[in-house]
């Protein structure tokens, strides 16, 4: 099913993230509570810390696989 959207609103779409594709902003589901991305942290080997806006901090390994909510803007 495709979603339509008035030119320049903005559309949530779940998608799958890595390391190397989580985004600044991304909403992601854990245990049922929902966190946004505030910052990230570069670590060895392709990992990444995700600082989230509540404080928690969240480790992400090169291969590990999420779903999360990113907003994009339709034209």
């Amino acid at each position: 099913m495709r979603q339509r959207a008035i030119s320049g609103a903005l559309v949530s779409q779940p998608i799958e993230i890595t390391s190397a594709t989580v985004q600044r902003g991304d909403v992601i589901q854990v245990g049922g509570q929902a966190y946004r991305v505030s910052n990230l942290f570069q670590l060895p080997q392709g990992s990444k810390q995700l600082l989230f806006e509540s404080g928690e901090l969240l480790t992400m390994h090169a291969r590990t696989r999420l779903v999360a909510v990113r907003m994009q803007r339709r034209r």
